[in-house]
């Protein structure tokens, strides 16, 4: 049974605090973490659940998870996010990195990263720029850094808090982190507060980009993790009410990211970017999805109907949130679909939570031969083509 949206005037928006937000996708005992290492199929099976109810802010757009409880997570170094063993993602990822280098002249600069991961963008920074560097994250494993500029880099594995705002640096990065945040304008604020005077500083934020999770009807890219989405609009609001002047807005990698580039308001400047200026298209999109996301959720479940009926076997490819999100929504249960494949080897043998499925290498597809691989991102297409290729595996390659 599908969701009737309604305005919950109890739910208060993280990002500007208007009173009411409309609920209009919900997913009930969803696994709350994705790419937690689960060593046993039975832990994968009884990890915590929780729920997510997704309320939209008609005055400033954005999205929250407002049945998000964050005592629920555990970010450690079982916690495995990096996506640095894909091709396809190292070229995005040092063209970015170049990119930045060159436009804000980062050489011999300070640099902080808050959420790091595993330290894979900030030594890229460090190592193509000669800066030094120091990164926050408590899913860093420092056995895992081979950089020449390691030497130049201090990591602390730890969740960014006010603890850490005596940090300094001339350019601050935050990727792939503010999602987990469920008190953004909080969070934002406090990023502002460590810059202090230092008004030089270039701020940089990479985050999902929600208008293609609406515009496409990707149900796979909303998973417990993320409890916060935004659009241009709504994340540069946010940046302006947290005291910054946004400097750009733009999305990357197939429009699946959205980034904001930003500096410490001096008060002089209130020109907005027509980018900004989305609200009423992104209601437009909340009634998309709520309109045609069914028929999305019912095409793939018939697919996965089909692949039982004909007794064929089907893996998905990709064993990280959206593949979680996708065989959780559609319960796919083990005997359906029992093996996940994903090319970072410090997944395989893992299982994956809620739904149980190994997680397995390219090359177990040599002896298993699928008759269906889904891939969970389709900008890995090509890349995954070439495989399975390479691997002489002959199925048929499907994409979301």
């Amino acid at each position: 049974m599908m969701l009737t949206p309604q305005l919950d005037y109890s739910s208060t928006c993280p990002a500007c605090g208007s009173k009411g937000m409309l609920i209009f996708y919900e997913a009930m005992n969803v696994p709350v973490h994705s790419v937690l290492l689960m060593p046993t199929r039975e832990e994968a099976l009884s990890y915590p659940k929780g729920n997510i109810r997704l309320g939209f802010c008609g005055a400033c757009g954005f999205i929250s998870n407002t049945a998000f409880d964050a005592t629920l997570h555990e970010y450690s170094s079982r916690y495995e996010e990096t996506q640095g063993f894909s091709s396809t993602f190292n070229r995005f990822h040092r063209a970015l990195a170049q990119r930045l280098i060159d436009k804000y002249n980062l050489q011999n600069k300070d640099i902080i990263e808050i959420g790091c991961g595993k330290g894979e963008f900030l030594m890229m920074l460090c190592e193509m720029g000669n800066n030094r560097g120091v990164g926050v994250d408590p899913a860093y494993v420092s056995e895992r850094n081979s950089s020449p500029a390691k030497d130049r880099v201090a990591f602390i594995k730890d969740l960014y808090s006010e603890k850490y705002t005596n940090l300094k640096g001339d350019f601050i990065a935050c990727k792939m982190t503010l999602e987990h945040i469920h008190p953004t304008f909080e969070f934002v604020s406090m990023v502002r507060r460590s810059i202090g005077e230092k008004t030089d500083a270039t701020i940089f934020f990479q985050l999902p980009n929600v208008t293609y999770v609406l515009r496409d009807l990707a149900f796979w890219d909303i998973y417990y993790e993320h409890c916060s989405y935004f659009s241009k609009g709504s994340l540069a609001r946010l940046f302006r009410k947290s005291g910054f002047d946004v400097l750009s807005l733009s999305t990357e990698y197939d429009n699946q990211y959205l980034t904001i580039e930003a500096k410490p308001s001096n008060g002089m400047n209130d020109n907005t970017l027509s980018e900004e200026n989305d609200l009423e298209e992104l209601r437009s999109l909340v009634q998309h999805f709520v309109k045609h996301y069914p028929e999305r959720l019912q095409a793939w479940s018939d697919m996965v109907k089909r692949i039982v009926d004909g007794r064929k076997k089907a893996v998905i490819w990709g064993a990280g949130s959206k593949g979680v999100a996708f065989l959780t929504k559609l319960n796919v249960t083990t005997d359906i679909m029992p093996y996940a494949v994903d090319i970072n080897p410090y997944k395989r043998g893992t299982f994956l939570a809620g739904t149980g499925q190994e997680i397995v290498a390219p090359d177990f597809l040599q002896t298993y031969t699928p008759d269906v691989v889904i891939a969970m991102n389709p900008i890995y297409k090509n890349e995954i083509q070439n495989d399975l290729n390479t691997l002489g595996v002959r199925t048929e390659l499907v994409t979301m």
